[in-house]
């Protein structure tokens, strides 16, 4: 019976969801506003495909549970979490002072109950026991409550001592129950600047979140104690290092790098969420009239090889055109190629390697 009940409502949910945000794509002039842009190379990514259906993350510590489930009409697996719990990535042991962070999260769409969120949180403290005890020594949190209509976001900073020095939140619909039960969250880290967005709306930009002379280490997912059967779910876990410097890796070496223009699954569709990292390439374009560059689109192994070579060269050349129309750029300024799978910079063997390998490359001509 309770199989019965668990599987009417993830497919509920699936439909609720798949309309909400897997449906048609959003207007790539939506993301106009959003300045994000990935960190240059992938540290960890988790996709949870490498789990089964049922099973808790193998790289994953938790103090409570939760389970990979499938959600109908969405592909991607999602880690259920479930309430009172804790979950920290094993292999995150020691966070740079620049980083991106990318998930997604989501919430069956009935939730009324207030109390309801999930957070993320950053911590020095690397002892998982402490952490799950509610150590909170210069931690920063930010979490995302999906409740009736109106949802609720809340940053807060704790000092040395675990006493709250900052806490603020503010109403969003971004990822509201329920018209808005899913919502693609990024979170960037420049030194002690914290900035979180809610698919293409800023919603945090806190100047002094993190301590300079603080070493964080730890980063997880947090989920209340609900007093519903209600669920909260996250999927595609990215977590790139680096501060993306475009104009200086473009002018002064010739060449840059980026994950962070993102496709629909093996499609040139690009993703509206790749609009910063285009953004960044089209006003170096607009500062720098005689530049010239050349597009290069690259692959991972999965799938045949002449089919991720041709994938590639589409790739590539989509990223012209938008640059074109979308920003203004002169075609003749502006080649493309594709090298398909052909030069990894990381082994195909890991979700990370993968993850590194799809990029595209901008080189100065």
């Amino acid at each position: 019976k309770m199989n019965v009940m668990k599987n009417n409502f993830l497919s509920i949910f699936g439909l609720v969801l798949a309309n909400a945000a897997f449906g048609q794509t959003p207007n790539f002039k939506t993301f106009s506003k959003f300045d994000f842009v990935s960190g240059e190379k992938i540290a960890v990514y988790e996709d949870f495909m490498q789990t089964k259906i049922g099973d808790f993350p193998a790289k994953w510590s938790s103090n409570g549970s939760g389970e990979i489930v499938n959600i109908d009409n969405n592909p991607r697996p999602w880690l259920q979490l479930n309430g009172n719990t804790k979950a920290f990535p094993d292999v995150v042991n020691s966070l740079p002072e620049n980083f991106t962070l990318e998930f997604e999260i989501a919430a069956n769409s009935d939730v009324t109950y207030l109390g309801r969120w999930l957070g993320i949180v950053f911590s020095p403290v690397s002892d998982l026991q402490k952490l799950y005890s509610f150590q909170r020594s210069s931690q920063v949190t930010v979490e995302f409550s999906p409740y009736f209509k109106t949802g609720e976001s809340v940053v807060t900073v704790y000092d040395a001592a675990g006493k709250r020095l900052f806490s603020n939140r503010l109403r969003t619909t971004k990822f509201a129950c329920p018209q808005k039960p899913s919502a693609k969250v990024s979170v960037w880290r420049q030194k002690s600047r914290l900035r979180v967005y809610l698919d293409e709306e800023k919603i945090w930009d806190v100047s002094n979140a993190f301590g300079e002379e603080v070493q964080y280490k730890k980063m997880g997912f947090m989920v209340n104690n609900l007093k519903t059967p209600q669920n909260l779910y996250v999927s595609g876990f990215r977590l790139a290092v680096g501060d993306p410097d475009t104009r200086h890796k473009l002018l002064s070496t010739g060449r840059f790098v980026t994950t962070g223009i993102l496709f629909d699954s093996n499609s040139d569709d690009i993703k509206p969420e790749s609009y910063g990292v285009l953004e960044q390439i089209a006003q170096l374009l607009r500062e720098n009239p005689e530049l010239k560059i050349r597009v290069i689109g690259h692959t991972d192994s999965d799938g045949e090889e002449s089919k991720n070579l041709d994938l590639s060269k589409r790739r590539a050349a989509a990223i012209k055109t938008n640059l074109t129309l979308e920003f203004g750029i002169d075609t003749l300024r502006l080649q493309t190629d594709g090298k398909g799978e052909a030069q990894p910079t990381a082994p195909n063997a890991t979700p990370e390697g993968k993850a590194n390998n799809r990029r595209v490359e901008f080189v100065k001509l």
